[in-house]
């Protein structure tokens, strides 16, 4: 099977922006539905122990799902760059580099998560009767970072070249295959907790192994080979420099996150269940707008390989619009049947109207995030991540634990709360923005086209 490169250098870009990030937004929205079928399995025919066990660990898999995700991103631009520059030489010395470090990541995540698994859950105060399921689930869970890590870095190189396509066929056959053995080996076999964290793990391994396939048996630019299989110095330096700081960056919004929740949790337990209701819509709209960072990464990289400025900055425009349109649509659509969104999670009436207040926010607000967000991806794009990352820990987290206890502290509603998040958005794009500026005017305007 091929895995040619596709031109992103020429073409009508607002058209082939599209149609790259639609693939994108179901392979992300498919991640969500996934891991929701985890709990899903668990919480229907395992009991509640078992579901609080699984639940446990999510803040911890947020935190360290972080690093091959960022690894990704810095993959992806450079993998862009070097097809733009129509190197073979470069491509091939960056994926394979690539690869290697992403094995070598995947094994480290292994490792830790296998040794420090209790004493993390001990220091996030895990409930006692839990504490055993969720070490057994994490262990089992980790078995599958090293597959983890080399489906981000597939990933990464398929986007890169064009082709969204193929991770999302792949993926879709790994989900299938994740919920069959969820059931089975909750419902026949009846092993519940680490019986659908032995899911997750098989079909981790069977989607990154189906897009290594690919990437050894293609013909393009792109092809893996094991004769190739080295580490270059160069280009391990360069995905580092980007990948390590955008994978902080992931990890900012999970511990900034930790602080809103002791926030929450000073309201009544009917607030608390109505915003965990809401939230799932994070992830539904978060991942949607998150198609169009990598395709603007993407875009801008095999255009900057090339030396067409105009599609650079092109690039990045037309990923903005599309990114705060759909945060916007989707936004209020959440607001107008919000009630029926969170009928899927709570039946209680009060808990869902609780869940009313935080969508009637968030709703008009998903929007604001894409100029922070496609801005930081733009200036990934254009090699520069540490300013980046530290506007995103001022901006992110910083900023919000100072609002939480001054402004929340003052008027404590969950208005006052749910407003740190627009207001956090705001103020961290406007310095992204004026640094991304900055970066281009000096590396990328003096380009001739």
């Amino acid at each position: 099977m091929s895995n040619k490169t596709n031109d992103l250098t020429t073409g009508v870009l607002g058209k082939q922006i599209l149609l790259l990030s639609l693939p994108l937004m179901f392979s992300n929205l498919l991640q969500v539905l996934f891991n929701i079928s985890d709990i899903a399995v668990v919480g229907k025919f395992a009991g509640a122990y078992a579901l609080g066990s699984v639940g446990s660990t999510s803040i911890l898999l947020t935190l360290f799902l972080a690093v091959p995700l960022g690894m990704g991103g810095g993959i992806n631009v450079l993998t862009a760059l070097a097809i733009g520059s129509r190197s073979k030489k470069d491509v091939s010395e960056t994926i394979h580099t690539a690869a290697i470090i992403s094995l070598i990541a995947g094994i480290l995540l292994l490792a830790f998560g296998m040794f420090f698994a209790r004493d993390l859950l001990t220091l996030l105060n895990t409930k006692e009767e839990l504490i055993e399921g969720a070490v057994a689930y994490l262990h089992v869970y980790f078995l599958g970072m090293p597959a983890v890590a080399l489906y981000n870095f597939g990933n990464a190189v398929f986007s890169a070249a064009g082709n969204t396509r193929k991770p999302l066929v792949y993926l879709s056959i790994a989900g299938v295959v994740n919920v069959i053995l969820n059931l089975f080996f909750v419902i026949v076999l009846k092993i519940d907790v680490c019986g659908v964290a032995a899911a997750s793990a098989i079909s981790q391994y069977l989607s990154a192994g189906l897009l290594l396939k690919d990437l050894f048996r293609g013909e393009g630019m792109c092809r893996l080979q094991m004769t190739e299989m080295k580490l270059t110095g160069s280009k391990a330096k360069r995905i580092l420099q980007i990948g390590v700081p955008s994978a902080f960056q992931y990890m900012i919004y999970s511990v900034a996150n930790l602080f809103v929740q002791t926030g929450v949790n000073t309201f009544s337990a009917t607030v608390v269940a109505g915003n965990s209701a809401a939230a799932n819509a994070d992830n539904l709209v978060y991942d949607i707008m998150a198609a169009f960072y990598t395709v603007c990464g993407s875009f801008m990289g095999q255009n900057l390989g090339a030396r067409k400025k105009d599609r650079v900055k092109k690039s990045y425009l037309i990923c903005l619009f599309y990114s705060f349109m759909v945060g916007l649509v989707v936004g209020l659509l959440l607001v107008l049947f919000g009630h029926q969104f969170l009928s899927l999670f709570a039946n209680d009436e009060a808990v869902i109207e609780a869940g009313m207040e935080r969508l009637m926010v968030m709703g008009l607000a998903y929007c604001i995030s894409a100029f922070m967000d496609c801005t930081t991806a733009a200036t990934r794009a254009l090699g520069k991540t540490v300013f980046p990352t530290i506007v995103m820990i001022l901006g992110s987290c910083v900023f919000r634990i100072v609002w939480i206890y001054t402004v929340f502290a003052v008027y404590h509603t969950t208005r006052a709360l749910y407003l740190l998040y627009g207001v956090s958005w705001v103020i961290t794009a406007i310095p992204e923005i004026i640094y991304f500026v900055i970066i281009y005017r000096k590396n990328v305007s003096t380009i001739e086209s």
